[in-house]
């Protein structure tokens, strides 16, 4: 069984990174949509309800007969990796800039886990701006992000900027 890996913070989950579990999908028997908790980071949702919401998504996406999985983890991503006996890591790639930093934690990854590959896809061109920090900023700020983020993921960012706001009244 071919078993992936799909790391990521998906605060929010973006329609570029359903582009890349859509086209991945076909080359693997299983995906796990690992959503990292990392406390350093100031986070629109906690890793629970980024889960929930991923895993809603995923209901509606076609998946190509690939297992789904959506779990949060901590810690080393390789060492993830190992633990749940997978065989690859799937990222992708907006630009040249995620190119020189991708590259170098594939590297790392590569030396401290030999047997797992790293398989990079360039991301859809109508997303390759689109990052989840812009998303919040924008959105934050006031603007529209209808059409980047699955119409489930709008909702709950708006509810959370309502529920964020009247804490601050």
């Amino acid at each position: 069984m071919k078993r992936a890996i799909f790391p990521g913070s998906f605060d929010p989950l973006t329609k570029g990174h359903l582009d890349i579990i859509e086209r991945s999908v076909p080359l693997f028997d299983e995906m796990i949509v690992a959503v990292v908790d990392n406390p350093d980071k100031s986070a629109m949702f906690n890793p629970e309800e980024r889960c929930r919401m991923i895993a809603e998504v995923l209901v509606e996406t076609d998946t190509n007969d690939c297992t789904m999985a959506v779990e949060s983890f901590s810690g080393l991503l390789v060492d993830y990796a190992r633990a749940r006996e997978a065989s690859a890591i799937v990222r992708g790639i907006r630009a040249v800039s995620d190119y020189d930093y991708e590259v170098r934690m594939a590297l790392m990854n590569k030396r401290l886990e030999p047997d797992i590959e790293t398989v990079f896809l360039m991301a859809a061109e109508e997303y390759s701006y689109v990052s989840s920090r812009l998303l919040k900023q924008v959105f934050t700020l006031g603007g529209r992000v209808e059409g980047l983020v699955p119409e489930l993921v709008e909702e709950r960012m708006k509810k959370k900027w309502a529920e964020i706001q009247a804490t601050k009244e």
